[in-house]
Protein backbone atom coordinates (compact mmCIF):
# COMPACT_ATOMS: atom_id res chain seq x y z
CA UNK A 1 0.00 0.00 0.00
CA UNK A 2 0.77 3.54 -0.88
CA UNK A 3 0.92 6.45 1.48
CA UNK A 4 1.23 9.80 0.51
CA UNK A 5 1.76 13.03 2.40
CA UNK A 6 0.34 16.56 1.03
CA UNK A 7 0.32 19.31 0.36
CA UNK A 8 -3.00 21.76 -0.21
CA UNK A 9 -2.45 25.30 -0.96
CA UNK A 10 -5.89 26.70 0.72
CA UNK A 11 -8.17 29.86 -0.46
CA UNK A 12 -6.40 32.26 1.61
CA UNK A 13 -3.25 30.89 0.50
CA UNK A 14 -2.21 29.33 3.50
CA UNK A 15 -1.08 25.84 2.81
CA UNK A 16 -2.48 22.47 4.66
CA UNK A 17 -0.06 19.39 5.50
CA UNK A 18 -1.33 16.06 5.67
CA UNK A 19 -1.01 12.27 4.61
CA UNK A 20 -3.07 9.86 3.66
CA UNK A 21 -3.40 6.34 2.29
CA UNK A 22 -5.82 7.28 -0.24
CA UNK A 23 -4.92 10.62 -1.69
CA UNK A 24 -7.98 11.03 -4.34
CA UNK A 25 -10.38 10.33 -1.31
CA UNK A 26 -8.69 12.66 0.86
CA UNK A 27 -8.76 15.59 -1.61
CA UNK A 28 -12.49 15.05 -2.26
CA UNK A 29 -12.88 14.89 1.55
CA UNK A 30 -10.93 18.21 1.67
CA UNK A 31 -12.91 19.63 -1.08
CA UNK A 32 -16.45 18.91 0.07
CA UNK A 33 -15.91 19.78 3.62
CA UNK A 34 -16.95 16.53 5.46
CA UNK A 35 -15.49 18.01 8.82
CA UNK A 36 -16.49 21.20 9.91
CA UNK A 37 -14.03 21.59 12.74
CA UNK A 38 -10.90 20.67 10.21
CA UNK A 39 -8.48 23.60 9.14
CA UNK A 40 -9.39 23.56 5.34
CA UNK A 41 -12.86 23.94 5.77
CA UNK A 42 -13.64 27.26 5.95
CA UNK A 43 -10.56 28.02 3.16
CA UNK A 44 -11.85 25.98 0.26
CA UNK A 45 -11.57 25.70 -2.54
CA UNK A 46 -8.14 24.01 -2.19
CA UNK A 47 -5.72 23.08 -4.65
CA UNK A 48 -3.48 20.27 -4.22
CA UNK A 49 0.18 21.39 -5.26
CA UNK A 50 2.25 18.79 -3.59
CA UNK A 51 2.46 15.29 -2.68
CA UNK A 52 5.35 12.74 -2.30
CA UNK A 53 4.70 8.57 -2.03
CA UNK A 54 5.66 6.65 0.53
CA UNK A 55 5.92 2.94 1.02
CA UNK A 56 6.61 3.08 4.73
CA UNK A 57 3.84 4.58 6.48
CA UNK A 58 5.85 5.39 9.22
CA UNK A 59 8.40 7.38 6.76
CA UNK A 60 5.24 9.10 5.36
CA UNK A 61 4.09 10.20 8.87
CA UNK A 62 7.37 11.26 9.67
CA UNK A 63 8.20 13.19 6.84
CA UNK A 64 4.39 14.84 7.06
CA UNK A 65 5.57 16.14 10.63
CA UNK A 66 8.96 17.88 9.41
CA UNK A 67 7.19 19.72 6.69
CA UNK A 68 4.22 20.53 8.75
CA UNK A 69 7.27 22.43 11.46
CA UNK A 70 8.19 24.12 8.24
CA UNK A 71 8.07 27.93 7.45
CA UNK A 72 6.20 28.91 4.13
CA UNK A 73 9.30 29.56 2.12
CA UNK A 74 10.78 26.38 2.58
CA UNK A 75 7.33 24.39 2.24
CA UNK A 76 7.22 26.36 -1.13
CA UNK A 77 10.55 25.33 -2.11
CA UNK A 78 9.44 21.82 -1.93
CA UNK A 79 6.17 22.39 -3.48
CA UNK A 80 8.06 24.00 -6.65
CA UNK A 81 10.58 21.17 -6.80
CA UNK A 82 13.73 23.17 -5.60
CA UNK A 83 15.23 20.70 -3.75
CA UNK A 84 18.69 22.33 -3.82
CA UNK A 85 17.07 25.21 -1.45
CA UNK A 86 16.47 23.27 1.37
CA UNK A 87 19.52 23.34 2.78
CA UNK A 88 19.39 27.09 3.09
CA UNK A 89 16.10 27.48 4.38
CA UNK A 90 16.64 25.50 6.81
CA UNK A 91 19.42 27.63 8.37
CA UNK A 92 18.70 29.01 11.38
CA UNK A 93 15.60 32.33 10.35
CA UNK A 94 18.22 34.56 12.38
CA UNK A 95 20.86 33.77 9.90
CA UNK A 96 18.14 34.56 6.90
CA UNK A 97 16.74 37.49 8.86
CA UNK A 98 20.21 39.17 8.77
CA UNK A 99 20.99 38.83 5.29
CA UNK A 100 23.58 35.68 6.14
CA UNK A 101 23.35 32.53 3.02
CA UNK A 102 25.12 30.57 1.25
CA UNK A 103 23.99 32.05 -1.73
CA UNK A 104 25.54 36.01 -1.20
CA UNK A 105 24.86 36.57 -4.81
CA UNK A 106 21.06 36.05 -6.42
CA UNK A 107 20.99 32.96 -7.83
CA UNK A 108 20.40 32.72 -11.59
CA UNK A 109 17.04 34.24 -12.57
CA UNK A 110 16.50 35.82 -9.01
CA UNK A 111 16.35 39.42 -8.55
CA UNK A 112 18.55 41.51 -6.05
CA UNK A 113 16.59 42.48 -3.63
Amino acid sequence: MDYFVYILECSDKSYYTGVTNDLELRIREHQTGIKKDSYTYTRRPIKLVFYHVFSDPNQAISFEKKVKGWRRAKKEALINDDWEKLPDLSRNYTEFKNGLSCHPEPVEGQAKK
